[in-house]
């Protein structure tokens, strides 16, 4: 089923957007496709530019999908008042590791379970005319927890009981150098590049937030923004929400796309709580799973760490300017990145 069932739609399976090697989609793999089959159906309904089958050129560039988000009673668009949904540019998640392993589906973490996540995709990206069973809805949840999933023997390991996947120590001097970047440990101030991707990429999936940032940021968030959204690289539409908090006051979101506060319709941190964040992913098999960021806005493992540079030197600025306390220079950047690709 999930290679060649259709549901009686517009000719997708999981299959069409969740590859056997990296579990989605980048552009150069939108582009193979496109050259071989025009009609391919990754280009058509939600995959076009327009949502209706005209026009490839967002998918062939960035291989975002539109997606259709409710809004939660209390949000509303500030250019469509009546509107109780809206359609946002969003990247792939991969099915590598995450079905066996992380509880928390999609990028804004609203998929409950596997069951639902696979009805939600059906649903919103078939056109199906068949309703699936629950019968192949379990069959497919089952499925994407069999080998072919993981992304090392390490991680299939983990997910029926074993031990936890450890750090590799690294064997140049650039890996071992960016291994410190996520050695989890005591900060002795809030910023300093020991352990500052370990700050948000501590834990066995290395997707979750350290105990040792605390009480910056609580320990096991799973969702923080990173500044995608309010840098938004790629230029993406910007909406106007408005959000109506419980004390009756308003507050006006602008932003190309919100993430998890559409979810809980909650306004807070805008770095480290609702409003632009999105769920942070297991690093375990990073270098496969380009592109990155919920928009697939880098492109590249080194397009990655450049905007963590950018990233962390606003986080880390003083409030009345000054230079910031985090500078990722060009040789973290690169020792980061080498790091990273020894992460299967």
């Amino acid at each position: 089923m999930f290679e060649r069932e259709t549901f009686g739609g517009n000719g997708r399976t999981c299959l069409t957007c969740h590859g056997r090697q990296t579990g989605t989609v980048s552009p150069e793999q939108a582009r193979k496709r496109f050259a071989a089959h025009p009609s391919d159906p990754l280009f058509v309904h939600d995959g076009s530019d327009d949502g209706l089958g005209n026009g490839v050129t967002r998918m062939l560039e960035h291989a975002t999908t539109l997606v259709e988000i409710p809004l939660p009673p209390n949000v509303r668009l500030v250019d469509d008042p009546t509107a109780r949904s809206v359609t946002l540019r969003r990247g792939i998640p991969t099915t590598l590791n995450t079905p066996a392993l992380d509880p928390i589906l999609m990028l804004d973490g609203r998929g409950p379970d596997l069951e639902s996540q696979a009805l939600g995709a059906i649903h919103a990206h078939f056109q199906h005319t068949e309703e699936p069973t629950e019968e192949d809805l379990r069959q497919l949840a089952e499925f994407q927890q069999t080998a072919r999933f993981f992304s090392s023997p390490a991680l299939k390991k983990f997910a029926r009981g074993g031990p936890a996947p450890e750090l590799p120590p690294g064997d140049t001097e650039s890996e071992k150098r960016g291994r410190l970047f996520f050695v989890d440990g005591p900060h002795e101030r809030p910023f300093q590049k020991a352990g500052a991707c370990a700050a948000c990429h501590s834990g066995p999936l290395l997707n979750e937030s350290s105990k040792f940032f605390e009480p910056i940021l609580p320990a096991g968030t799973r969702f923080q923004s990173v500044g995608v959204s309010e840098f938004n690289a790629i230029g993406n539409p910007v909406r106007d929400f408005i959000f109506t908090n419980p004390d009756g006051s308003e507050t006006l979101v602008s932003s190309p796309d919100p993430g998890r506060a559409l979810i809980t319709g909650v306004v807070q941190s805008p770095f480290f709580d609702s409003v632009n964040a999105f769920k942070i992913p297991s690093l375990w098999g990073i270098r496969r799973t380009a592109p990155y960021f919920h928009d697939n806005s880098a492109k590249t493992l080194e397009a990655v760490a450049a905007h963590y540079a950018t990233f962390f030197a606003v986080i880390s600025t003083p409030g009345g300017g000054g230079e910031p306390a985090l500078v990722l220079t060009e040789q973290d950047q690169a020792d980061i990145v080498a790091y990273m690709k020894l992460l299967d």
